[in-house]
């Protein structure tokens, strides 16, 4: 906790302090490139400079979480508000939207230090210096700064598709005004840097700061994920999703890299789920875990628990010191509907209980406002002050060690199908998902049940994902890679409207589900759900709540309740019905300093 905190601290400090000389374009000289970046300590400040990002509002409360819906498992409603982020949920920002110009300008200095940290790592003698331990942390370092470089040129082609790909620092002479470039030859290009660079970094058991900081294993994680974005789709300024002619290379590489760390460093799941997230609150961080690389906020830093998580009240007047957290992005019923019953995921995902002034669990207020249960301040070991709110300092996952396995599972399946290898690799993720004493059914028969064909098992793996990794919010950009936001949205509403059906008319394949919930706190004072998965007539004693669930989809004056036919609508009935224009105008501020190179075009924007 306390060299966590410390790491992060440190890193603010000394890219205000020691990096100050070379963070802007018109100050920087060859002396002081040349001199922060001659030996170990000082390439350090260096290279901390670029992590600083993860600490701005840019990424730790808009690009980490709340900028990452609408999807089929994780939602929020922008139509019932102008402000930025709704703006953004509800696929219409214009260009003045301060949410976007905060995570463009985190992104674009962060790729700024990183392309500092690289020429000057690459201009150093302490690169190749005959001091093996020397020449080694700087090798580290310069594939430290390749992967984050490359991470933020993902998440930049993903949000706003084409963008200018800066790969010099800056200095006196160099074109500042730089036109958008074609989002795969970016991607091809980071994704050939880290594949260059990631046999000279060290594992996350070598680093003093292990998986809070980048390490060989996140770098060929990245390499895989970022192989199936190239490989994948993506939306065309014309408005159609297509794929370039050369996907089947980038699975390959997909396939090689997450089969790479399998063979290199392996590592068995840890068997409880719950755990994995418990310890972001607990602040452990195991190396050679599931966990492969999670951002280090330090106390005061970091919205986790705050934006995400369980909802908690604070506040000067409440009987405890957890201050007050919310959760911006819900969970629909329709995606805890879709869990197996026996499946442990489910119930560490979603949160039907929030925390109340007085310090105890109750039930959400309705069936809109499902939590991403994996993280709240509630779960801290200590109370941080009643009004505290921001600055949780729990730590945000990037990259965990079951999506390697699947994503070796899916390219595996789009090469060859599905394949002994590509099975067993989908075996251990699910294996964990239950009860040893259910994996005949849940886990091996319904292995061959999927594996009948290779659009089988694509269709399993798509359902896998969202059981594994609900409110990690990373859905948004797989469902773009496979071609699936505008279906999957589709579906979700329908699913929800025959949800709403089922509980009011009490007749339809849904209607075995629970139109209410009854809880309460039983004697240990413990938050209970009497039926969670089926509908009953009545509690068996006066001692349990009701509380109106499915039946809250259904209104008797819209017919269904307005979240359901609007939070989604954009993304299937937008500009071309069928098409999630998921694509956001470039920020006016970077159109304004572009001095005519940058232009909003395309996409069908209208402003």
């Amino acid at each position: 906790m306390k060299t966590r905190n410390l790491f992060l601290a440190t890193m603010v400090l000394l890219a205000v302090t020691a990096c100050t000389d070379f963070l802007e374009p018109d100050s920087i000289s060859t002396f002081d490139t040349k001199y922060v970046y001659s030996n170990v300590d000082d390439a350090r400040k260096g290279v901390n400079a670029i992590y600083v990002q993860f600490g701005v509002d840019g990424f730790r409360s808009r690009l980490s979480n709340n900028m990452a819906g609408n999807t089929d498992i994780e939602h929020s409603s922008g139509w019932t508000s102008t402000g930025d982020r709704y703006q953004i949920w509800d696929l219409n920002a214009v260009p003045a939207n301060g949410d976007l110009r905060q995570f463009w300008n985190a992104a674009f200095t962060a790729i700024r230090d990183a392309n500092i940290a690289i020429e000057g790592i690459l201009a150093s003698d302490a690169l190749n210096s005959s001091d093996v331990l020397t020449s080694r942390k700087m090798y580290h370092m310069l594939g430290e700064a390749y992967t984050l470089r490359a991470y933020w040129f993902s998440m930049l082609t993903y949000f706003f598709g084409d963008v200018p790909a800066g790969f010099d620092a800056p200095r006196a002479g160099l074109n500042f005004f730089l036109p958008r470039e074609d989002r795969n030859v970016i991607l091809a290009k980071v994704i050939k840097d880290m594949i260059d660079i990631e046999e000279k970094m060290m594992w996350a058991e070598e680093l003093p700061y292990g998986i809070e900081q980048v390490s060989r294993e996140y770098t060929i994680g990245l390499i895989a994920r970022m192989a199936l974005q190239r490989g994948g789709y993506s939306l065309t300024p014309e408005m159609n999703m297509e794929r370039k002619s050369d996907y089947l290379e980038y699975y390959k590489i997909a396939r090689d890299y997450s089969q790479k760390l399998m063979t290199l460093k392996d590592r068995a799941l840890p068997a409880d789920y719950r755990q994995v997230f418990l310890n972001n609150a607990k602040f452990v961080t195991p190396v050679n875990s599931d966990i492969l690389f999670e951002v280090p906020f330090a106390i005061g830093n970091g919205d986790v628990g705050w934006n995400i998580g369980i909802t908690v009240v604070g506040g000067a007047t409440a009987k405890h010191d957890y201050g007050s957290g919310n959760n911006y992005m819900a969970i629909p019923p329709s995606y805890y509907f879709s869990f197996d019953t026996l499946d442990v995921r489910r119930d560490v995902t979603c949160g039907f209980y929030q925390v109340n002034a007085n310090f105890q669990e109750e039930f959400i207020s309705t069936a809109h406002n499902i939590a991403q249960g994996k993280w709240s301040r509630y779960f801290l070991e200590k109370g941080q002050g009643s009004s505290s709110a921001k600055g949780t300092g729990i730590n945000w996952p990037m990259l965990r060690y079951s999506d390697v396995l699947l994503m070796y599972a899916e390219a595996e399946n789009e090469l060859s199908g599905p394949t002994p290898e590509a099975k067993a690799a989908f075996r251990r993720v699910r294996e964990r998902a239950f009860n040893s004493n259910y994996w005949p059914e849940k886990v091996t028969a319904y292995i061959d049940q999927i594996a009948q064909s290779k659009q089988t098992f694509f269709d399993a793996i798509v359902n896998e994902r969202a059981w594994e990794f609900g409110g990690e919010m990373i859905r948004k950009y797989e469902l773009v890679r496979w071609n699936l936001y505008s279906q999957k949205m589709q579906e979700t509403v329908q699913t929800l409207k025959e949800m709403a059906d089922a509980a009011f008319t009490g007749t339809g394949k849904y209607s075995d589900l629970p139109d209410y919930m009854y809880w309460k706190r039983d004697e240990k004072g413990k938050f209970v759900i009497l039926n969670p998965n089926r509908k009953i007539l009545e509690a068996p004693d006066d001692t349990w709540i009701r509380k109106s669930f499915l039946l809250s989809l259904h209104s008797d004056v819209t017919t269904y309740a307005e979240w359901i036919t609007k939070d989604w609508k954009p993304y299937y009935d937008g500009p071309k019905p069928g098409v999630a224009r998921y694509i956001f105008p470039i920020p006016q501020e970077a159109i304004t300093n572009s001095q005519g190179t940058l232009k909003n075009e395309w996409y069908l924007f209208s402003f």
